[in-house]
């Protein structure tokens, strides 16, 4: 009787093992052909929770099968370790955060390496160590000598509380999101990498990611913008001009309005002498500077009592306002109100009571009395429109851009929605950038010999602000250029900047540069790249100009970062809540439940609680759940399998205990047929073609099967396909063909189940670790059918199904038929009056 895989003894002894013999060190020197296989390094939170699990176990599985196939492979892991969470800590908790940031680290390496990823630890770093952000400060110095790196002015979300810049998703309802301060819009200088010069070549790029989510190539390409406007100017009343920009030009007729940003030349002109408008200016500086909350807030204007002359019309005079919804970083800072087909300038048109007039039909409607509260953004035929009268919206545009230079009155222009990065932030836990400011030379880089420009441990987060800016020492230096007494930049960089190269200083690790460029290059661009799509948009499109900066600079002839992307999905759980009078909820764990059918108590008090949706698991709802307490009750095996097996994996996969229980026994039938079973090193098998061929058909079909679905991520039907074999081998007979099944079998379920893989394989004696082992060859001649099902109906229903050779003849196939117990039973001695056979497929017997 086969024992049973005991999956804590062996995880701990071939985890132990892996790393003594450093199996999964990537060797820059080695001969065989590189394979780099990445997935998006976490940010160090403390734990691990199961869409980590479920994300590099993919990983990992790729990983492993590619060393199999003969690749040199690269499968590192590090740390995403600076931002907000970390300083919040420190406030909270009365820790430096880089204190707390190591000690999650510890403790998620611990609980990745207790789940058998294949990962190279020798690369292993983080962000916040000072020879990684170092090399970062020498890249932004490159950059900045690029004249790709640039200092101005811009508008932010400032906290007068906490006496600091919040990026857009920190205001909530208009208020501090830890502070609840009224937020403020100030303008600070702040630095900005020029990704704008780069705007044509990464939309051109995207069509050469032939191995990326089209879903992800289609959201880049939104997020870059490119569009096609015109840029002219309306004379005004008083005798000057307001230059606006449209990517609608062909909605000219049903203009309503000019509007004007609040820190526009014009408002800042008017408010000088008007304090109104002055005090009116102040009150749109306090609203958020996100497109969100620009859509969401209430649409507030003042009318400046000055008119703007239409271009096609000089007795159509439009009434000019300071507007909330318009700012001076996006365009001209100036806009012209067609609400009939903006949702915005509807909204600021029925509260103004404005003109809304209909320019583009919809459909049959050509009224050009607007009376609909939801502008219409669609498709159309131009109306109300004079000359434009008949067009579609593209040929409209065109006739407008051409009359308007033709008339010498605007220009076409190309525009984009991106913008360039402003990498500034206010803040202590973040790469500092290396730049001193002196009041005779100005900014001046730090020299190449000082860095890293380290991080003052000798912090306190105890008055809101930047402990940068208040730190008694740090940020007074000495000129490099001139000697004379000058500071330090204080703002650090966006994390996104880590982020946007690692995957370099993952593939090279020099100590006197961020990477050798010959060495990057062996292993660059990263075959497969995996993680949330959530990050779809701003990382991948900063990590894409990264790369194109670094080949303009000269120091990479790689363009694009990524060859392959996948984006899984998440890791679901059901909710757990109750809801107080005032509709607040209260979240629970799943440990703090019990569950009985459909119901569920709170184990504190044994009183109901709300059984929520299930939605993707996230600390703040309290559905994690935690793999530690998993693995040490089911093994690693069984969590990868499950990881694995339940879902595709671009699709969400709920979490449940049922899951986890059956691949756990699936794990327990693999080690049944494992143990005792598998022939022991140097059995001769040769014999084993003739002795089931249909099993050698299955096993065969099997590594081919599996191989290709691994290599296209589709773990699912890989894991659908060992289901059958392994059915097939527990019902064949003991032969040398089924020894060799299951041999050949330790080897196709190493990758997915690797710890149960290297027991097998040790328990028989095998050489060396199965990690090292091939894949298992196909033999071609076996993918091929000799034999087919072929159904027998009588009547058109369905009696018996036989399996005969291929080919057979209709004759053949007929006299089978025939020949068959049930059919000879049904017909009960009756002739038939007519067969119909169908080679290959079916009998159909007509009675």
């Amino acid at each position: 009787m086969a024992s049973r895989f005991n999956a804590l003894k062996a995880d701990a002894a071939w985890q132990a093992l892996w790393e003594e013999r450093r199996t999964f060190a990537a060797n820059n020197d080695s001969p065989r052909p590189k394979s780099y296989v990445l997935e998006m390094f976490p940010y160090p939170s403390g734990r691990i929770h199961m869409g980590h699990v479920r994300n590099y176990t993919m990983g990992d599985v790729l990983a492993r099968f590619r060393r199999m196939r003969g690749f040199e492979v690269l499968h590192p892991m590090g740390w995403d370790a600076f931002g907000m969470p970390a300083e919040n800590a420190a406030m909270e908790k009365k820790v430096h955060p880089g204190a707390w940031t190591y000690q999650n680290i510890a403790a998620m390496r611990a609980q990745l390496k207790r789940i058998g990823f294949g990962l190279d630890w020798t690369r292993e770093f983080a962000t916040c160590d000072p020879e990684y952000y170092g090399q970062e400060q020498a890249l932004f110095l490159d950059l900045y000598a690029a004249g790709l790196v640039y200092r101005k002015e811009s508008a932010v979300n400032w906290d007068p509380v906490d006496m600091t810049v919040l990026a857009n998703e920190q205001v909530i309802d208009g208020k501090g999101w830890r502070s609840g301060a009224e937020v403020e819009k100030r303008k600070l200088s702040q630095w900005f990498l020029k990704i704008t010069d780069f705007a044509d070549e990464l939309l051109d790029g995207l069509g050469e990611l032939e191995h990326w989510p089209d879903k992800v190539k289609l959201m880049q390409e939104n997020w870059i913008g490119k569009s096609q406007g015109l840029q002219f100017g309306f004379a005004l009343s008083d005798g000057g001009t307001v230059e606006v920009f449209t990517t609608r030009p062909d909605t000219i007729f049903g203009a309503s309005f000019v509007a004007v940003a609040a820190d526009h030349p014009l408002a800042l002109k008017l408010a000088e002498d008007n304090p109104e408008i002055a005090a009116f200016a102040e009150k749109c500086r306090a609203g958020g500077t996100s497109a969100a909350e620009i859509e969401t807030q209430e649409k507030l204007g003042y009318d400046t009592g000055l008119t703007a002359t239409h271009p096609f019309d000089p007795d159509w005079k439009l009434p000019v306002y300071i507007a909330n919804f318009v700012l001076m970083d996006y365009g001209v800072g100036a806009v012209f109100g067609v609400p009939a087909h903006d949702q915005r300038d509807l909204d600021f048109a029925r509260k103004y009571g404005l003109p809304v007039r209909r320019v583009v039909s919809d459909g049959d409607q050509t009224d050009p009395e607007f009376a609909g509260d939801e502008a219409y953004t669609g498709p159309g035929t131009l109306v109300n429109s004079h000359f434009l009268d008949g067009m579609d919206v593209a040929d409209a545009k065109r006739e407008v851009i051409e009359r308007a230079e033709d008339g010498g009155w605007g220009t076409g222009t190309t525009v984009w929605r991106l913008r360039d990065w402003g990498v500034s932030r206010q803040r202590y836990w973040g790469t500092p950038i290396p730049i001193i400011h002196c009041e005779t030379c100005g900014p001046v880089p730090v020299p190449r010999d000082q860095l890293p420009v380290k991080l003052p441990e000798d912090v306190s987060f105890d008055v809101p602000g930047n402990p940068l800016d208040r730190h008694p020492t740090w940020k007074h230096v000495d000129c490099p250029k001139c000697g004379k007494p000058a500071r330090r930049e204080t703002d650090t960089l966006d994390t996104f900047v880590d982020s946007s190269w690692y995957f370099i200083r993952f593939a090279s690790q020099p100590d006197d540069k961020p990477f050798d460029k010959a060495v990057a290059e062996q292993w660059l661009p990263v075959g497969q790249y995996i993680g949330g799509v959530e990050h779809a948009i701003l990382h991948l499109l900063y990590a894409r100009f990264w790369t194109r900066a670094l080949r303009h600079m000269g120091k990479l002839d790689i363009a694009e970062p990524f060859a392959g992307l996948f984006t899984q999905g998440m890791v679901t759980h059901e909710t757990y809540f109750r809801e107080n009078a005032e509709k607040r909820k209260s979240w629970f764990g799943p440990d703090d439940i019990t569950l009985s059918g459909k119901t569920a108590t709170l184990k504190a008090d044994g009183q109901p609680v709300t059984v929520g949706r299930v939605e993707k698991m996230s600390k703040s709802k309290k559905n994690t759940v935690d793999p530690g307490p998993i693995v040490d009750q089911y093994g690693a095996d069984a969590v990868r399998w499950f990881m694995l097996s339940d879902s595709p994996p671009e699709r969400d996969l709920e979490w449940s205990e049922s899951g986890i229980e059956g691949a756990w026994r699936f794990v327990q039938r693999l080690w049944r047929l494992f143990d005792g079973n598998a022939p022991a090193a140097g059995e001769d098998l040769s014999t084993s073609l003739e002795t089931d061929k249909a099993l050698m058909r299955k096993l065969h079909q099997t590594i081919a099967g599996v191989a290709e679905d691994v290599e296209a991520l589709s773990f699912n039907k890989a894991v659908a396909k060992l289901y059958e074999l392994v059915n097939a081998i527990e019902k064949a007979q003991p032969s040398a063909s089924r020894a060799q099944a299951i041999d050949t079998l330790m080897r196709i379920v190493a990758p997915m189940a690797p710890h149960i893989a290297e027991e097998a394989w040790a328990a028989a004696g095998k050489p060396g670790l199965i990690a090292d082992a091939d894949w298992p060859e196909v033999d071609p001649a076996l993918l091929v059918e000799d034999e087919v099902i072929i159904a027998i109906q009588v009547n058109g229903k369905l009696r018996d199904k036989l399996t005969l050779p291929k080919g057979m003849a209709k004759d053949a196939l007929e006299a089978a038929a025939l020949d068959s117990p049930r059919i000879v039973q049904t017909l009960d001695g009756k002739p038939p009056r007519k067969v119909i056979v169908v080679p290959d497929r079916l009998v159909n017997v007509v009675a």
